[in-house]
């Protein structure tokens, strides 16, 4: 059986990257064969694969007509999330309504979690995400308070960590206490350098317009007409979680990151973002999303870790 496409001009470069690799990664996916002549694609392979492609490639000709940008790394996520049954649609991945766009950038949702997150983000104050590393929550969080920061929905961007050591003891540390904590806060940094030109972060974080800092510095503040991020929010104690989400002022919003099987404090103590989930699930106005392996969008290889790490927890647990 053979199905022919038509692709408009732009849906050709986005599709047929330098190495072929997106047109490959559909054939080895579906095990159909695509041939192109010019713009027209012609799809051979059997009737439910070749009809699977005809929707993921209908789909992309039609976002590519409405405009829509995309990368060949976007692509291949979509088309391996569809193929796993993670997403049923193209447009699922690429939802035109909740892309985060900054000076620089323009940041789209890469899986159905990712998607509902940044729509959470928009209708709640407060949101927790929970889940494994590698699934956008503090990426997400930090293009979303950057884009409300340019869009002047807020004045100020306040980013916090709880300074826990993750195993190993690293000592003594030269320098003021900025340079103290600094390592303990450089992922929120580079978070920042990616969504905005380092320069420009340098700048604002000088005038106090950015503020990065750790969460023992939060005690005894009120912040409002903030976009305000709590990272690694596993390894605070419940009494600290407490304390900061007390500091929530006049129009601010609080997101709220962690990964509950990633949690560095003294055995036996309680995470503060576990105690969290048990008080705070069922309130009005908070909301939580939940992230999993199918999210991790990082190297394809992470993915594989986070499996093969939860498949052992789940052997050894009683």
């Amino acid at each position: 059986m053979t199905v022919r496409i038509t692709l408009p001009d732009r849906g050709g470069e986005v599709l047929f990257d330098l190495q072929g690799s997106n047109v490959q990664l559909l054939e080895r996916l579906f095990d159909v064969e695509i041939h192109a002549r010019g713009p027209e694609l012609s799809i051979l392979g059997g009737r439910k694969q070749i009809h699977a492609v005809e929707e993921i490639l209908g789909d992309f000709v039609n976002l590519v007509a409405d405009g829509q940008e995309m990368s060949g790394g976007d692509l291949q996520e979509a088309f391996q999330q569809i193929a796993r049954g993670a997403a049923d649609k193209l447009q699922d991945f690429f939802p035109k309504a909740v892309v985060v766009k900054t000076a620089s950038r323009t940041i789209v949702p890469r899986s159905l979690n990712q998607t509902r997150y940044v729509s959470m983000m928009d209708s709640n104050d407060l949101v927790f995400a929970v889940g494994p590393a590698g699934t956008g929550k503090t990426f997400l969080a930090v293009a979303k308070a950057v884009s409300d920061l340019l869009e002047q929905k807020v004045e100020r961007i306040v980013l916090s960590r709880p300074a826990v050591e993750a195993g190993e003891k690293l000592g003594f540390l030269p320098g003021d206490i900025q340079e103290k904590v600094d390592p303990y806060l450089r992922p929120l940094y580079d978070a920042l350098f990616y969504v905005l030109e380092p320069a420009r972060v340098e700048r604002l974080l000088e005038k106090h317009v950015i503020e990065i800092a750790p969460l023992a510095f939060m005690r005894g503040r009120t912040l409002s007409h903030c976009s305000v991020i709590l990272d690694e929010a596993q390894n605070c104690t419940p009494q600290q979680m407490k304390m900061f989400l007390t500091r929530m002022g006049v129009n601010s919003r609080m997101v709220v990151t962690g990964d509950v099987t990633q949690i560095d404090l003294p055995p036996g103590q309680v995470s503060g973002l576990k105690d969290a989930e048990e008080v705070l699930s069922d309130r009005q106005g908070i909301g939580f999303c939940y992230f999993d392996q199918e999210d991790v969008v990082r190297h394809r290889l992470v993915r594989l870790i986070v499996d093969a790490y939860s498949a052992r927890e789940e052997e050894s647990s009683p």
